[in-house]
């Protein structure tokens, strides 16, 4: 395998889009939309067909963020899912969570078709697959729970995929596409419906007395509804920040040897996944997988490789010519957020938590608010109400609590008990360390100049860690990610890590 390339998402790298970051803000509109991703695209689109005037603001660029940066595949095969929800809350949530994905992805199906948008959708069968012989009885759970919430769910005893399996668990007629494609296509179908959409600004707080106003880096905006589709939502109401978990999965892709695998395919145990695309006529292969917690003390660089090698051994990618990670968010209880931000807010809405499934999760969400918003029933509200609680909610998110308490503690003494020299880092070397009487995250680039910024997340304070992969100082408590600038990558931090005078 030769030498891997930069980070860079083949979706991004393959669907050139228009550039609207100086599009003027207004001033007033019935719907704000914060994010543009599949989950905020999807509510802006439905409410722009309503006739609701809508703006969408985006810190970056249109689908730029996590929705650019999956394996997407458009699935209701979650992993081994139906068989938890059937244990966890019963047969009749899990045929509701089967309906609302299964219904997502139809309507990517006929609205990419009704819109004329070239997203590369095509039908597959999707595959949960095991090489152990433990988790082949889990697989036959599933296989038979998810037949029970009315999927085309069968039990296969071989996939085809050079893999060892001892069962897998068929999904019939699911799909994948080109996200970004499909979503920059949506953008432009929201114009043409008279809404706004505006890249580069930046929205830092909602007030809800007296009206609802977004603040944000280029002015007020006043609004009836607000829809913060932010992927991790940025303000800290709700306490969304002690009820998900951010962690990364990895992702590569590159041409193949022969034939790319004709179906989607995910390794239950190792979480290892892959699909096929045809680039510019050159058959391709994703493969996604090596997650870890963000901010984990982890060496990114080597987990890329290692995915490098199973795309090689598995799925035959002869050269891995993109590489990038796609950042996820898990409930409590595996089922996304979507509805009210919180038990008392009346026009601010959320969707999140779409735990690596986003592209159906993200749709199936945006469907949902755009009926809610418009005063329809959708008898899916219940189940994805972000203000559910119970006795699992209660024990993970003591849980999480005490993970977050470990970084914000453990990390600092850490720092603080061993000091380093900000002269003796090596060219590409990194590190957080006290510098005088503070404490700072340094990287030396191969140019030998140093770049330091604060080391306290602007969230709530955690000590950040170094992505030896994508040169990011990313937050282990609640997955904000910072550029070696300080720039906000990621929330649900919205203010960057202050830049410190960097020396030879």
């Amino acid at each position: 395998m030769t030498e891997l390339p930069g980070t860079r998402s083949l979706w991004l790298d393959t669907a050139p889009a228009p550039d609207r970051t100086g599009t003027p803000l207004p001033s007033e509109v019935d719907v704000a939309v914060l994010g543009a991703g599949i989950a905020g695209l999807t509510t802006a689109y439905r409410l722009a067909k309503a006739g609701r005037s809508v703006l969408v603001l985006e810190a970056d660029r249109v689908a730029a963020g996590v929705s650019g940066h999956t394996t997407a595949k458009i699935s209701a095969q979650h992993g081994l899912k139906y068989a938890m929800l059937t244990k966890s809350k019963g047969a009749e949530a899990a045929a509701m969570y089967a309906y609302t994905q299964t219904s997502a992805l139809g309507w990517i199906e006929s609205t990419s078709a009704e819109l004329g948008i070239d997203c590369g959708f095509t039908r597959a069968e999707s595959f949960v697959y095991t090489t152990k012989p433990e988790t082949v009885e889990s697989l036959e759970r599933e296989a038979e729970a998810a037949a029970e919430a009315g999927l085309p769910a069968t039990y296969v005893t071989s996939v085809d995929l050079d893999v060892q399996a001892l069962g897998a668990v068929k999904f019939a007629s699911q799909a994948h596409f080109h996200p970004r494609r499909w979503l920059l296509g949506l953008a432009g179908a929201i114009e043409r419906a008279g809404g706004t959409i505006v890249e580069g600004v930046r929205a830092e707080g909602v007030d809800e007395l007296g009206g609802t106003k977004v603040r944000t880096s280029s002015g007020d905006v006043r609004a009836d509804e607000v829809v913060v589709a932010t992927h991790y939502p940025v303000f800290d109401r709700g306490l969304y920040f002690t009820r998900l978990d951010p962690v990364r999965d990895l992702v590569v892709a590159g041409p193949v040897e022969g034939n790319p695998p004709e179906g989607m395919y995910l390794d239950a145990d190792t979480h290892h996944s892959v699909r096929s695309y045809l680039n510019d006529g050159v058959p391709y292969a994703v493969a996604g997988g090596e997650h870890y917690r963000v901010g984990d003390s982890v060496d990114v660089e080597s987990r890329y490789e290692r995915l490098a090698g199973w795309a090689s051994e598995h799925a035959a990618v002869h050269r891995v010519t993109h590489r990038w990670s796609a950042h996820d968010l898990s409930t409590v209880d595996s089922v996304p957020y979507v509805g009210r931000y919180h038990p008392a807010s009346r026009h601010l809405w959320v969707a999140t938590g779409f735990g690596q499934w986003g592209m159906t999760g993200g749709t199936a969400a945006g469907l949902l608010l755009a009926d809610l918003l418009t005063g329809r029933d959708n008898p899916s509200a219940d189940l994805y109400d972000p203000n559910r609680y119970d006795l699992r909610s209660a024990i993970s998110t003591v849980e999480n609590t005490i993970t977050v308490a470990k970084f914000l503690v453990g990390d600092h003494l850490g720092a603080l008990r061993k000091p380093a020299s900000l002269d003796e880092l090596a060219p590409g070397e990194a590190k957080v360390t006290r510098d005088g009487g503070e404490l700072v995250a340094a990287y030396r680039d191969p140019d030998g100049d140093l770049h330091t910024v604060g080391a306290h997340c602007t969230h709530l304070g955690c000590l950040v860690a170094f992505n030896n992969a994508e040169r990011t100082w990313d937050c282990p408590c609640h997955g904000s990610r910072f550029g070696l600038d300080g720039s906000v990558i990621q929330g649900p931090a919205v203010r960057a890590l202050p830049e410190k005078r960097g020396r030879r």
